[in-house]
């Protein structure tokens, strides 16, 4: 697969531009713009390539993070719909200490050789030393606290802030996409924490916008930005374990990260529930239900977005939102875009044809404690078609004889099987089994770029400031993340689906082409 076609967005060059315009159209024209330092326009003028000013929605979670690791630009404004939860992040950060040092892990009983940092990531690290993080948050806390503004409504925030270049969107996930629209229609350039999005159509639509928009996109799915994962994809280009024809990935979420499969919170209806799985669900709902007030700060109205509206509950929001149906997209969503990635990435797969999920029960409102989906693609050109099995909640594929006794890693992975051998991509590094194959064949070639800068979010940033390439932008965020909700629909469809990709249809059960979408809630547009 030729990566510079898939993961890059080229503008022409445009001269003559005000600050706006230069870090909207830079964006893909990459390095040929001469980036101006700040010293050689004098005392008093800033360079309109010399830092962003950025913007965050949702900054509980994954926003945090993502705000953490773009300190080095300027942070003027934090949107969060829950201000308790936004003061008391602001806080956190004032209140850090410095961190501590760790004694070094012990070394792992490991058979397999390790293989040093690929050629471009050690260049990359020597051109581009990371700030020390906690330095980092030092300078935000004195220098962009002071002056942050703080907001509820994003729409407030896009039409007050004049002086934004780019948004980083960490919400709920049903709220991804409309407020990552809103911002390219006004010019900004986005990121989006993963999953892009809740809904197949929602996907699409910001695939389609931002290929018109002329500005940086890129999916917070930093696993794709990673030297080893991107080493695994080239084990996969070099053949070494021949065709593919069969993928299995799997993860132990949503384990004690949230709850799922449980009912929503109700009160009895006045009839005493028996002991069978309904009457014992009834008895759950009612033991949660009771008047929570909703807290200080939040306005749950604004939560609730373009979903239906729910009462307020601590079951809800912060956080455990992620298993409940209205707003998140459980294990699959929450992990299938770090692992479902790589074998889309690595065997060039298209949309899939055929998917059928298969689960613990699942009640409509919580999804199921473990899912099994299986996805059928067809053949690309002289590539081979392909089988991909997803598993959650502790299901997971057998271990292979060629681990020699040796086990899967229960927290995840993904698990290639070639015609000539095995590949095994867990957190380490990516191994080819058995272990005198992986030994024997020593590491792949370098055929991937290497990201040039110290995290996901600084690429998406210096690829605004023409300095990178983009590593995720939403025409390829867009496949993966249908892919994965293409899943989710055939569980709410209780459904096999056959897909028709380019109609965006379902062909076997047009009844599932309603979980393909959502009627959003009346005063919300996309």
């Amino acid at each position: 697969m030729d990566e510079h076609k898939t993961h890059r967005n080229a503008t022409p060059p445009v001269s003559g531009l005000s600050r706006r315009e230069f870090v909207t159209t830079v964006a893909g024209a990459g390095a040929a713009f001469m980036i101006v330092p700040r010293h050689v326009l004098g005392r008093g003028f800033q360079a309109p390539s010399d830092t962003l000013n950025i913007a965050v929605a949702g900054i509980g979670g994954m926003g945090a993070v993502n705000a953490h690791a773009v300190m080095s630009q300027n942070i003027v404004a934090i949107c969060d719909c829950d201000l308790g939860l936004l003061d008391g992040k602001l806080a956190e950060w004032s209140k850090a200490q410095p961190p501590r040092t760790r004694p070094p892990a012990p070394a792992a009983p490991e058979t397999f050789k390790t293989w040093p940092k690929s050629k471009a990531q050690v260049a990359a690290d020597e051109r581009s030393p990371a700030d020390e993080p906690y330095e980092r948050l030092q300078k935000f806390v004195a220098n962009q606290i002071p002056r942050l503004k703080k907001y509820q409504d994003y729409r407030e925030m896009l039409d007050k802030q004049k002086d934004l270049d780019a948004v980083i969107v960490a919400t709920p996930d049903h709220m991804h996409a409309i407020i990552a629209s809103a911002s390219m229609d006004v010019a900004k350039h986005v990121y989006v924490q993963k999953p892009l999005c809740w809904s197949v159509h929602e996907a699409r639509h910001l695939a389609k916008k931002a290929a018109t928009a002329k500005v940086v996109t890129q999916m917070g799915n930093q696993r794709h930005s990673n030297d080893e994962q991107r080493r695994g994809v080239e084990y996969i280009l070099a053949g070494a374990i021949g065709e593919v024809r069969e993928v299995h990935v799997w993860t132990n979420r949503p384990w004690g990260f949230w709850p799922q499969g449980i009912p929503r919170p109700a009160p009895a209806n006045g009839a005493q529930p028996g002991w069978d799985n309904r009457g014992v669900a009834q008895r759950l709902a009612a033991a949660m239900s009771g008047n929570y007030p909703v807290p200080n700060g939040l306005n749950w109205d604004l939560f609730l977005g373009v979903a239906p509206k729910v009462d307020y509950h601590p079951i809800y929001h912060p956080f455990n939102w992620r298993g409940w149906v209205d707003w998140g997209q459980g294990a699959l969503g929450d992990m299938g875009a770090h692992l479902i990635d790589f074998p889309m990435w690595a065997l060039d797969l298209g949309l899939p044809t055929v998917i059928e999920t298969e689960s613990t029960p699942f009640n409509g409102a919580t999804y199921p404690d473990a899912t099994t989906t299986h996805y059928e693609f067809d053949k690309r050109g002289s590539l081979p078609p392909v089988t991909l099995t997803w598993y959650d909640g502790g299901l997971m594929p057998s271990d292979p004889p060629e681990l020699e006794g040796g086990k899967l890693n229960p927290g995840g992975g993904i698990l290639y099987v070639g015609k000539k051998g095995k590949l095994l991509q867990e957190s380490a590094a990516p191994r080819l089994l058995p272990v005198s194959r992986h030994n024997e064949y020593g590491p792949p070639k370098e055929k991937l770029s290497r990201i040039t800068h110290e995290a996901h979010e600084m690429n998406w940033v210096n690829t605004i400031k023409g300095k990178d390439q983009i590593s995720c932008p939403f025409d390829y965020a867009a496949k993966l993340t249908e892919t994965m909700l293409l899943g989710i629909a055939s569980l709410r469809a209780n459904s096999k689906l056959y897909y028709d990709a380019a109609n965006m249809k379902v062909t076997n059960n047009p009844a599932a082409d309603q979980f393909l979408t959502r009627e959003y809630r009346q005063g919300w547009n996309l």
